[in-house]
């Protein structure tokens, strides 16, 4: 998988100074558009647009420093349709206008080419399950939080209590598919996972498709597989680490990529660093590499 992603790389590369194709860039890793963003967000740290913008504008600057091309022809030749947009992401990325930096000759930022190469550490394992889920109901309360990479999430600890008795009564009668119990399910924006990114973040329960929500929120899953992956370790640090994991060590290395829907997340809430079991469910698919093996 790695050496398609650096082949679809590549593929980007050189469309830099046209419009991107994502769509074709991700056919080239062999993957769904869905997938290859969230994976290039985990592998690279980063958010796919903010990388190509990073690149394009690492290539504009050296343009505009070397003073053969007017500050228009080079916004064009990377896609602005006005100088005060390419002068806005140029800002965004140098933090001084192109203008400027022409007239200045100042120190610039670069982006380097980014590609994937596999670190073979083989100190941990990985405990994961697939399964098969008919469509499912997710009933609770939703709401709309920041992403916190690393460390306590005081919002999503805030929605959490601010639960009321009757709303967690109620949730614990509907409860009764697997994963059972009161849970967190999160339904990511965008292909973000920078913090501060928003998310549509619900505590609820799994029930059948036709459950009433009476009074709660409910978000419908449509069938498909699953993987589960047990965790046990330190909160909440273990399970931000496993998802980091999952998404640079456990897809690179199996025939899955991810698809559209919920992830969720059963644990026990205790005291921050204390230790704790916890399951992660994330949607997945076969990938089209594997399907036609």
């Amino acid at each position: 998988m790695l050496e398609r992603l650096n082949q679809a790389l590549d593929h980007l590369e050189a469309c830099l100074d046209r419009e991107v194709d994502m769509a074709e860039v991700a056919r080239i890793a062999a993957v769904s558009e869905y997938h290859f963003r969230r994976l290039f967000s985990a592998l690279a740290g980063m958010p796919l647009p903010v990388y190509v913008r990073r690149r394009r504008m690492t290539l504009a600057g050296a343009e505009v420093l070397a003073g053969d091309t007017t500050l228009l022809d080079i916004a064009v030749r990377y896609g602005y349709g006005s100088g005060e947009a390419f002068a806005r992401a140029f800002r965004s990325v140098h933090g001084i206008g192109p203008g400027e930096a022409r007239r200045t000759g100042a120190v610039l930022t670069a982006q380097p080419r980014m590609s994937f190469r596999v670190v073979v550490e083989g100190s941990t394992t990985m405990r994961y399950r697939i399964v098969e889920k008919e469509s499912f109901r997710v009933v609770g309360k939703k709401a709309r939080l920041p992403l916190v990479p690393e460390g306590l999430n005081r919002a999503a600890v805030a929605h959490l209590e601010s639960l009321d008795e009757l709303a967690i009564v109620r949730m614990k009668e509907l409860a009764g598919q697997e994963p059972t119990g009161i849970l967190s399910a999160v339904v990511y924006l965008t292909d973000s996972r920078e913090e501060g990114a928003e998310a549509d973040y619900w505590i609820g329960v799994v029930t059948g498709p036709e459950a009433a929500a009476e009074n709660l929120d409910a978000l419908d899953v449509p069938a498909g597989p699953w993987a589960v992956f047990d965790n046990h370790g330190p909160y909440p640090g273990a399970l931000q680490e496993l998802w980091r994991d999952v998404f640079t060590q456990w897809f690179p290395s199996n025939p899955y990529t991810s698809r559209t829907g919920p992830e969720l997340l059963r644990t026990n809430p205790v005291e921050i660093g204390a230790e704790t079991d916890s399951q992660l469910w994330i949607p997945v698919e076969r990938s089209s590499e594997s399907a036609e093996a």
